[in-house]
């Protein structure tokens, strides 16, 4: 099955619906509007129960096949919100927001699953039920975690839930998924390294929060070099150092912060422990103090196994067997459809995004051909997984 000729005659309509998304972005649980146009859409393509404010600003709508419930339920998630970040494209449907932009691509994923659920409900060629939902706050703010402890699942009776996301640099036509993790557990750290001040000519009489924060930094890059599993992948990087005001003061305070990424929860766990113990370590031999705090965002996203083999057969059926990569790297960027998978069996691919800027980048843009391949895997998958 190649990409279905319905959905290339939804290309263009569904490049409207992206494009009015892009030059309208909007952050976190705030997508009030983009809630509003996917509820209209579905309500106008005739999804049988469409459902708002889940998860605060989500949308699901319900879409009965043959047997109008009967059967199972599977889930479908596309994540609508943007990024506080000011665009660059210059393309005539560039954000109209300062400060906000389409920069991951998550309007290109809800015009696919838009397109996605029109075909279904003019078709229903499929046994059962198809759960559309469209996540806010995927960008830190734990959308897919408000929307399951909202009863996402319960509710609709979801059997199992799949994701998809856009990979810039990845050919356009192609996918790439794998078993078990494939995002990290994207989380932080935060350190205030507090000494004892004074004036920069008479340093014996300080404890130097930039010398003792400075060998932390240095330090925490054993963690991963000398402390976890060379198996068990994982990052820890310092991304501030915020310390003095002027030349001549030894600064009573540093503040230091950054991320930890991790594919094994066992090695999340060590990172944790050794933060701390290597700042107070280091902070106790020069006569300072540490406070501490580590932040755990979402969960390792692991894809289930049955369910990964699910999602390739249905990409390898649109696009062919030479265009789907079954074990592709994992990544160390986060994703919160971690909770999601947490809570039902499923899984989460990548969709090639073409030639284009990479994500979280102000030069991005979704590309719109890749449109039809994402509206033919999610048809493929929800006729697959609920045959006639």
């Amino acid at each position: 099955m190649p990409i279905l000729n319905r959905a290339s005659e939804l290309q263009s309509e569904a490049t409207e619906w992206r494009r009015h998304l892009h030059a309208n972005p909007e952050i976190l649980y705030d997508v009030e509007n983009t809630a509003a146009f996917v509820e209209a859409k579905l309500r106008e393509f005739g999804v049988d129960e469409v459902v708002t404010g889940l998860g605060r600003t989500g949308v699901v709508g319900i879409i009965k096949g043959e047997g109008e419930g009967s059967g199972r339920t599977i889930g479908l998630r596309a994540d609508m919100d943007a990024l506080p970040l000011d665009e660059i494209t210059g393309k005539p449907w560039a954000s109209t927001i300062p400060g906000r932009m389409h920069a991951c691509g998550h309007d290109g994923h809800t015009a696919m699953l838009l397109g996605a659920a029109k075909y279904l409900a003019e078709t229903r060629n499929f046994f059962g039920q198809v759960a559309v939902v469209f996540q806010p706050a995927e960008e830190g703010g734990r959308g897919a975690l408000a929307m399951v402890e909202d009863g996402l699942m319960e509710r609709f009776g979801i059997d199992e839930i799949y994701g998809m996301h856009n990979m810039p640099g990845k050919p356009l036509g192609s996918f790439a998924i794998r078993k078990g993790g494939i995002m990290a557990a994207p989380d932080k750290f935060s350190l205030k390294v507090t000494g004892l001040g004074g004036h920069a000519a008479e340093p014996h009489n300080t404890a130097d929060t930039i010398v003792i924060g400075a060998q932390i930094v240095n330090a925490l890059q054993t963690i991963a070099a000398r402390n976890a599993n060379p198996l068990r992948s994982v990052v820890v990087s310092v991304t501030q150092f915020h310390a003095g005001t002027t030349h001549n003061i030894i600064p009573e305070e540093a503040f230091i912060s950054g991320t930890v990424r991790s594919l094994d929860e066992g090695v999340r766990d060590l990172a944790e422990r050794r933060i701390g113990e290597i700042a107070n370590g280091i902070a106790a031999a020069h006569g300072a103090t540490i406070d501490y705090d580590f932040e755990r965002a979402c969960p390792v996203t692991v894809n289930h196994p049955a369910e990964t083999e699910h999602a390739a057969r249905a990409a390898i059926d649109v696009v062919g067997s030479d265009r789907v990569d079954t074990d592709v790297d994992p990544s160390m960027a986060g994703e919160d459809f971690a909770f999601m998978l947490q809570s039902r069996p499923g899984a989460y691919i990548l969709i090639g995004n073409g030639d284009t800027a990479g994500l979280h980048n102000p030069a991005y843009d979704f590309n719109d051909e890749a449109i039809a391949t994402g509206i033919s895997y999610w048809v493929r998958l929800a006729e697959q997984r609920l045959p006639r």
